[in-house]
């Protein structure tokens, strides 16, 4: 069996300790905010999250880019010339043109190196869920699985992602152009959180709404009650954009309410942070339906 390597983005969302844990390479995207563009590291942001949320609450604004073909094929390169093989697990195609960048560079790289493998899933998901597919990917390679066996696992298994979100601060989503400024007003007035998921296109859904935070944290817990796929023996990830004392509360209800071992907290970091705003929170799991 040839040697492999699993690249993903930094989209993926997984601290240093897992990228390190799993042996894995990460390709950061870039954000721009107060007129710099900066890249995304795991390991070495030029911005910490807190500064990152306190910017945007004090009402900048931040855009991101897609990975261009030019980078993929700078980062996989050296990994083909010194003769292994790359399965990328990219961002959802629904919500980015990096995974067709990734596609595109596979396809180039293939008539450079023909005897290379070089296999491409569109994970349809974002932050730690794209975070948690890549994990369990990982631990499957470590394991000693091939590559056209985990590639074929989480083309099996990435419909089963869910993506359960609740945000704070509907001002931002009006920023970002994504409710009207007198829904955001409202919402405001009344506490009203909305429910977000990404659904089988890996695009966000507004699918529900809460009255009140700890209401919308509790809702997000029942979805895992209510269609989680033998919850006590999963590993779940849970993400945040700087607030990690609710994630750290839908961990305990998890195990609480559910019988959940084991979950992984990662922060939003800024390049999907750039769209959700500060407050956000996010439990990623596998379930069924979606």
């Amino acid at each position: 069996m040839s040697e492999y390597i699993i690249v993903t983005d930094s989209s993926a969302d997984l601290t240093q300790e897992l990228v390190e844990e799993l042996d894995v390479s990460v390709l950061p995207l870039s954000f721009t905010i107060r007129g710099t563009s900066l890249e995304d590291h795991p390991d070495k942001r030029n911005m910490s999250s807190k500064e990152f949320y306190q910017l945007l609450r004090d009402g900048e604004m931040a855009t991101t880019n897609a990975v261009n073909v030019s980078q993929y094929e700078e980062l996989l390169t050296p990994f083909l010339e010194s003769g292994k093989d790359v399965l990328i697990l990219s961002f959802s195609s629904g919500l980015s043109a990096t995974c067709q960048s990734s596609i595109m560079a596979a396809g180039e790289l293939r008539e450079k190196f023909p005897e290379r493998k070089i296999e491409v899933v569109d994970t349809l998901c974002a932050s730690a869920g794209q975070g948690m597919l890549v994990w369990y990917a990982g631990k499957k390679r470590l394991a000693g699985e091939s590559l056209e066996a985990v590639r074929d696992w989480c083309e099996d298994n990435k419909m089963k992602v869910c993506h359960w979100v609740t945000v704070n601060d509907l001002m931002h989503l009006k920023r970002g152009g994504r409710i009207s400024a007198t829904t955001a007003m409202v919402g405001t007035m009344l506490q009203i959180k909305p429910i977000i998921h990404v659904d089988n296109e890996g695009k966000l859904d507004t699918v529900g709404k809460a009255r009140g935070r700890k209401a919308a944290l509790d809702y997000l817990v029942q979805k895992v009650a209510d269609t989680a796929i033998d919850p006590a023996e999963q590993t779940m990830f849970l993400s945040h954009s700087d607030c990690r004392e609710d994630v750290e509360y839908i961990a305990e209800r998890l195990k609480e309410k559910c019988g959940v071992k084991d979950t992984k907290i990662c922060d939003i970091g800024p390049v999907i942070g750039s769209h959700t705003g500060p407050g956000c929170a996010v439990v990623f799991f596998f379930g069924q339906p979606r």
